[in-house]
């Protein structure tokens, strides 16, 4: 048994990590039928490129939060980059090991989020899988840069032990009988039978220009703040001016399945440090380590989000698709 403190954090059995996925290691990219319709992006208010990936492994590290220390941290659950570890660099996350990601290694971005604990048997839980969504968001396409090689930020808080605006991490069911979807809050629902708990993580779209990481691996990022209009009547959204260089907007959709009544009300993040009388997933929160082979993601940017284009879970935009 492992546990990684005595304020209330769940007690994890590590004989019961999911197994790892060996991933992908070729890069699977093609020519897309641009004949087909539905292999060509569609026109669209926000540029968007969806990427799915599969679970990778869990373990006890963060190359973020804790570089070079094995074991440190509290579990995470990744997804792309089936190498991470405590060790890994902007290097290694570029240029080794498999994917899970559509397109393999065409992607070897990594992406973590703490691990879902059931309280019942101290089991980790496996994701089913996560949605990485890459949007211009509120901000024209047209100002939308390239994505950093060896950028990497967190989103969401880790530190929180009780409700909180859901703008940058939230919990919501999706289907299921009752069709729960409408249910967004800061702490994870009891979904129905049948549902998907989804754990939603927001990250900060403007970047400072200058560094690829920050001592709290958030400040050398911001989020849009809300400005005047210039004729006087209104807000509109613009990156500050201590952060001037716009970048796609990320968030996560880490889905899990609910197969037994009312599980989720003993389920807890391995984060959750709290008191364990209050519910779980406060501490919702997530990691982001770029990887993309930069031709790659290049290209969705220009053709997708620049060209405020739908490229759905596939398109890259110039005739091309990952698969």
């Amino acid at each position: 048994m492992y546990s990684a403190g005595s304020l209330g954090s769940p007690v994890i059995d590590a004989t019961k990590l999911a197994a790892s996925n060996a991933g992908f290691a070729d890069a699977r990219v093609r020519a897309a039928n641009v004949a087909d319709p539905l292999q060509n992006p569609a026109p669209a208010d926000i540029g968007s490129f969806r990427e799915p990936c599969a679970f990778s492994h869990m373990s006890f590290d963060d190359p973020i939060v804790y570089p070079g220390q094995l074991g440190k941290a509290h579990l995470h659950s990744f997804f792309g980059n089936t190498g991470t570890d405590a060790n890994s660099t902007a290097e290694s996350i570029r240029g080794t090991g498999n994917s899970t990601c559509r397109g393999g290694i065409a992607n070897r971005s990594s992406y973590w989020v703490p691990t879902l604990i059931d309280t019942k048997d101290n089991a980790p839980i496996k994701p089913n899988s996560i949605m990485v969504y890459y949007k211009s968001g509120m901000l024209p396409g047209p100002t939308m840069q390239l994505l950093p090689a060896g950028l990497r930020m967190i989103a969401g808080d880790p530190n929180a032990t009780g409700p909180h605006p859901v703008s940058t991490a939230r919990w919501k069911c999706i289907g299921g009988p009752n069709n729960q979807n409408a249910l967004y809050q800061s702490w994870i629902g009891n979904c129905d039978v049948g549902a998907e708990l989804m754990q939603e993580v927001f990250f900060p779209q403007c970047w400072d220009g200058l560094n690829l990481d920050s001592p709290d691996h958030k400040s050398h990022m911001s989020y849009t703040v809300y400005v005047p209009n210039a004729e006087g009547s209104g807000t509109h959204r613009e990156c500050p001016k201590t952060h001037p260089v716009v970048l796609p907007l990320i968030s996560y959709n880490v889905a899990y399945s609910v197969s037994e009544q009312d599980a989720p009300l003993r389920w807890r993040l391995s984060s959750d440090v709290y008191d364990r009388s209050l519910p779980g997933g406060y501490s919702s929160h997530g990691d982001w380590f770029n990887g993309w082979r930069s031709d790659i993601s290049d290209a969705w940017v220009r053709s997708c989000l620049q060209a405020q284009k739908d490229c759905h879970a596939h398109l890259l935009g110039d005739g091309r698709k990952i698969f």
